[in-house]
């Protein structure tokens, strides 16, 4: 079992509107304010989706390299792009996502329904973002929204290789109207899964909505890592809205210790996933 926990923060996404969720970090500055105080608590990776000026959802280039460049300078988090977007997003933009430089970018295992909409991945965009990568030495987050996109994965490794530093992550989204259940149960059956892929693949795990102590808590007890955030969940408790992002970092963090498996630094977690140490 891993003797320590890597945290991810996903403070943003592209579903909710700032009008509704007024503690929803959408500017540069209330982004980086909000990565500061999540690496403070224990956070070691950002998972970054970003707004323009209206707070909507973009994959602007510019924007993108600016936001990169500011979290390099103002923190030591491992910057992760999201190449999903939002679900409008044509794959052109998607694949352009990875000229803005990131250390790591997500890299999604197949299409999904998505509540009233559909998350389209096909393969042939898949096989692209995967190979990209490579070449770039960009690390891929896998995210695996159903078991079969874990078999899509093996495929993937099989066809076209490791990713740039031999190191295999997956994430485990769970609790999406459309993907799998957010339940020990289909926790359990991913972990299982995961002897199919090259020996010293780690996972992280995030639970949608209600799904996301569960998850939480079941990803820990399987040796597995964390990804928590606003963009996941906007609830603390039941008639609670979330607070901060900080408040999800805090929590994540407390059920770590509890586990007796702390937080990882930047570093540590650099080298856990096979990543040069930054600066």
């Amino acid at each position: 079992m891993t003797t320590g926990t890597l945290i991810t923060v996903a403070p943003t996404g592209a579903e909710s509107a700032k009008a509704d969720v007024p503690a929803l970090p959408v500017t540069l500055d209330e982004l980086l304010l909000t990565a500061k105080e999540c690496e403070a608590l224990g956070a070691a990776v950002i998972h970054v989706h970003i707004r323009d000026d209206e707070a909507r959802p973009t994959l602007d280039l510019g924007r993108l390299r600016a936001t990169v460049a500011a979290l390099r300078e103002n923190t030591d988090l491992i910057v992760q792009l999201s190449t999903g977007g939002a679900v409008t997003d044509p794959e052109a933009d998607r694949l352009a996502v990875l000229d803005a430089g990131p250390e790591m970018a997500s890299c999604t295992m197949g299409t999904v329904n998505f509540g009233d909409d559909v998350f389209l991945n096909r393969w042939e965009f898949i096989v692209e973002l995967h190979t990209r990568m490579q070449d770039r030495g960009i690390l891929p987050e896998y995210e695996i929204f159903d078991l079969g996109h874990l078999a899509t994965l093996r495929r993937l490794l099989d066809r076209y290789g490791l990713p740039a530093g031999g190191h295999v992550h997956v994430d485990f989204v769970m609790g999406v109207p459309g993907g799998m259940p957010g339940t020990i149960e289909a926790l359990v059956a991913c972990v299982q899964a995961l002897r199919d892929l090259p020996a010293g693949t780690t996972f992280s795990a995030t639970g949608i909505g209600r799904s996301s102590v569960p998850v939480l808590l079941a990803s820990l007890a399987a040796g597995g890592h964390l990804r928590v955030g606003m963009e996941d969940t906007l609830t603390w408790a039941k008639g609670r809205p979330v607070e901060s992002n900080m408040q999800l970092v805090a929590r994540a963090v407390g059920a770590a210790q509890l586990a007796q498996r702390p937080p990882l630094s930047p570093a540590q977690a650099r080298e856990l996933l096979g990543l040069a140490v930054a600066r």
